[in-house]
């Protein structure tokens, strides 16, 4: 994950995805509309901000480095190494990989009731026929509502921007 500190944007409670990495080498993402901000839930801000004490600092200032590299972790040897080991570990077979994940979120997404034009907007797909036929543009904090579903799903967190008392959405995590 070709992330660094810079793309994160703890205030606003964001995420800008502006590069890839695929076999090992850097580009940019695949489409202009990748090149996005997507919203995180405060929980996920403050897991991120735990890692921070403890991540290994590159010149780049990547966010999850290799410290034999210095460069991002690559994503094949990650899968190979530690996805497909957990998966069969977990009695679910050894074709778990990067895209399980994708569908895993689109599924969960859909079991929280975000709308069609909500997911597609955090899968960053460029087209609604992608996700699921159906055309529309979401509004940030509605991701941002669906995105602290899924997140709670998987954190069990019962923290949301509402029982923060913000009712002007605003993020305001500690950086």
């Amino acid at each position: 994950m070709p992330l660094k500190w810079s793309d994160l944007d703890f205030r606003d409670c964001t995420l800008l995805v502006q590069r890839s990495m695929v076999h090992g080498r850097g580009s940019d993402v695949k489409t202009e509309y990748s090149r996005d901000r997507v919203p995180l839930d405060p929980a996920l801000m403050e897991v991120l901000l735990a890692h921070r004490h403890h991540y290994h600092r590159t010149e780049e200032d990547w966010l999850f480095a290799n410290p034999q590299t210095n460069r991002p972790y690559h994503q094949d040897g990650i899968q190979q190494n530690h996805i497909r080991t957990a998966g069969k570990d977990a009695g679910l077979g050894d074709r778990i990989g990067w895209h399980t994940f994708r569908h895993s979120y689109r599924s969960w997404l859909d079991d929280t009731g975000a709308p069609t034009s909500v997911q597609k907007e955090l899968m960053r797909h460029a087209s609604i026929q992608t996700t699921m036929n159906v055309y529309g543009k979401a509004m940030t904090d509605s991701k941002r509502k669906a995105h602290s579903k899924v997140v709670e799903l998987i954190l069990k967190s019962r923290k949301t921007i509402e029982s923060e008392g913000r009712a002007d959405g605003a993020c305001a995590v500690g950086a």
